[in-house]
């Protein structure tokens, strides 16, 4: 079954220990202990979202998983998080053994410390300069994200940094492709082209399984490609990482937060860190209304330009066996 698509698939798989190279993107408040689990017991490698939770959060997220999950499961930590060495201690005492970090370049000594506590380190370069780094800073594997994504977002298009990046890198190292993926024609195009697994949220966000709000997942259904827009700067000295979601009332508070933040940086009452963590805090709150809450005209309903491909709620196991069983059709007509 899949043989053509496993085959591929088989270095990604043997380093996540998973029955398929198919990571879920973390997704805060979505990629959760159910999600997770349900995603990893599908022969998927599920990614606990870790986001602005604090470490006694994480501790109990993390638990919880493992009382669900029968297969691995990862963590995605955020490298800009205040208490980062204190969620990768976390990390530690319970033996996790991916740990993804991401949104951003990973502070000192923080590859070195989860690789001391046993843990496999991903990060998820923009381009193939950092990504070169990464490696030589002693990251096992990477992701490679492209615009196209929902959540935190790059400038550069998933086919234009796969061309970039694999031709040069995937020979040697491990090497996901994500952003935009939605169907298994895609996953069997970059799997040819030396990835050796790939990533994907959107398709999974209003998996059966996902906690999400049934109003969220509503307006996944209505969404198409085009309505998944990225977030506008409206500073330049306050480098935001532009964020792609549904648009809505959401994305204009989302300008007005920005222009209340550059004027206290204009001022001095904070500095750029906490300039970009109230921005983080405000993306987990608006979030957190859209997926928990059900607010999709003020909450944040990120979403990839995949969103398009997501038209009904459906089982984790049967979201996976459609990619592969689609990935395998067209690898058999090469």
């Amino acid at each position: 079954m899949y043989s053509k698509t496993k085959s591929l698939m088989a270095r990604g798989s043997a380093f996540l220990g998973s029955d398929y190279a198919i990571l879920c993107g973390a997704m805060s408040w979505v990629s959760e202990r159910n999600l997770v689990a349900a995603i990893s017991n599908a022969g998927g490698f599920g990614v606990i979202a870790c986001g602005a939770m604090t470490p006694d959060l994480l501790d109990a997220e993390i638990a919880a998983t493992k009382a669900l999950a029968t297969k691995p499961f990862g963590v995605n930590l955020i490298t800009m998080h205040p208490l980062l060495f204190d969620l990768i201690a976390v990390c530690a005492k319970h033996g996790v053994g991916h740990v993804v970090l991401a949104g951003g370049i990973p502070p000192k000594g923080s590859i070195e410390a989860l690789k001391a506590a046993g843990a496999k380190v991903i990060c998820i370069p923009p381009t193939l300069a950092l990504a070169r780094k990464y490696l030589r800073s002693g990251a096992d594997a990477l992701v490679i994200e492209g615009s196209e994504a929902g959540g935190h977002i790059g400038p550069v298009a998933t086919s234009v940094l796969a061309q970039e990046i694999l031709p040069e890198l995937a020979d040697d190292h491990l090497v996901f492709v994500a952003g935009g993926i939605g169907r298994g024609e895609a996953i069997a195009g970059y799997l040819e082209m030396g990835a050796a697994g790939v990533q994907l949220g959107t398709r999974f966000a209003c998996a059966s399984e996902s906690i999400a709000h049934p109003d969220f997942k509503k307006a996944f259904f209505r969404a198409n490609a085009r309505d998944a827009v990225a977030s506008v700067q409206v500073d330049p000295r306050l480098p935001v990482i532009p964020v792609r979601a549904l648009k809505n009332k959401g994305t204009e508070e989302f300008t007005a937060k920005q222009l209340e933040v550059a004027r206290l940086l204009d001022e001095g009452q904070v500095d750029m860190t906490e300039a970009q963590l109230q921005i983080e805090h405000f993306w987990a709150g608006a979030l957190r209304r859209a997926v928990i809450e059900g607010d999709v005209e003020n909450g944040s309903i990120m979403a990839g330009q995949s969103v398009g491909m997501v038209t009904q709620e459906e089982p984790v196991a049967a979201i996976i066996a459609e990619l592969l069983g689609e990935s395998e059709t067209a690898l058999a007509r090469r």
